[in-house]
């Protein structure tokens, strides 16, 4: 049995350097990416931002969030292509969630494209609600898309397995 073996992968706060890569993902994943001043804008703001990053240095994932009162927002979180279907999104959200709880937070939100399902079980599978919709939140190719609002009540928060574990 042949092993394949997956390079260690580390999360860190976002930083200024992490831009070009952070933008370069943007364009690939999405056909209405967030643009270098809406990370930098994010950044100056003081949103919570991390990153998660190959051993060789390779740009894997990132999220960020915004804290109001008493709860966090999900604003954006990718993954970049090569490294879907691996767990980092889960580990993301782990990571986000761990944020939250350690700010002392009790809910976090986020909203999704109706159309994106693998995402939205993914929040589904982590305990996630679907609590509302956002009429033409979405840019889109030819009209406007909706967006399903998503709720993680943080104590009905499923804990963490070992798969969301990222250093």
């Amino acid at each position: 049995m042949n092993a394949v073996l997956q390079p260690r992968v580390t999360r860190r706060p976002m930083t200024v350097s992490d831009l070009d890569a952070m933008v370069a993902v943007e364009a690939r994943v999405y056909s209405h990416p967030w643009s270098r001043g809406n990370f930098t804008d994010s950044l100056a703001a003081g949103y919570l931002a991390d990153v998660l990053v190959s051993g060789a240095g390779e740009l894997v994932g990132y999220f960020i969030a915004m804290t109001g009162v008493d709860e966090l927002h999900l604003l954006n979180i990718t993954v970049a292509p090569e490294w879907q279907g691996l767990g980092h999104g889960q580990a993301l959200m782990a990571a986000l969630r761990q944020h939250a709880q350690r700010l002392g937070l009790a809910t976090l939100w986020l909203e999704v494209r109706q159309s994106n399902q693998r995402a939205r079980e993914l929040y589904s599978r982590l305990g996630f609600e679907e609590v509302g919709l956002r009429r033409g939140y979405y840019p889109a190719a030819v009209r406007r898309e909706d967006a399903v609002v998503m709720c993680l009540a943080l104590s009905a928060a499923r804990s963490p397995g070992q798969a969301d574990a990222v250093d």
